[in-house]
């Protein structure tokens, strides 16, 4: 469990707008650890959790390209029923709200991973402590 930094990229929701991001990313050697893309109607908000966000951003930044950074909580975690359920327990008795989230896990992987966006990502850090089995 670690607060990490992720970006996230407005891109114009259209072909090719993500492959030139990941092409940028993948000739600066910067690899990607977890991504989500949710779109609006004319452009896609890209988060990213990267091996280098410093230098991505600025990267990105060169482009023209417009970046966000923000705080997130990674955290692997059980795969399995409840797991989910009991640290968004453990965050809301701490009144730690989630803003988003995103996560992924192969069906049959026994690990997780999650990506938080918290409202006080160290409070949350504090309260999870301890509550993975």
């Amino acid at each position: 469990m670690q607060v990490a930094t992720q970006l996230a990229v407005f891109l114009e929701n259209r072909p090719g707008a993500l492959a030139r991001v990941c092409e940028a990313l993948a000739a600066a050697g910067i690899n990607i650890h977890a991504i989500s893309i949710s779109d609006t109607v004319d452009h896609s908000v890209v988060r990213l959790v990267l091996s280098d966000p410093h230098r991505a951003m600025f990267l990105f930044e060169e482009r023209g390209t417009l970046v966000v950074e923000s705080e997130v909580v990674l955290i692997e975690s059980d795969n399995h029923p409840g797991t989910l359920a009991m640290l968004a327990d453990r965050l809301a008795a701490g009144n730690v709200n989630i803003e988003y989230l995103y996560g992924s896990a192969r069906p049959a992987a026994g690990q997780s991973l999650l990506v938080l966006r918290v409202s006080d990502a160290p409070k949350a850090i504090k309260l999870l402590r301890g509550s993975r089995k």
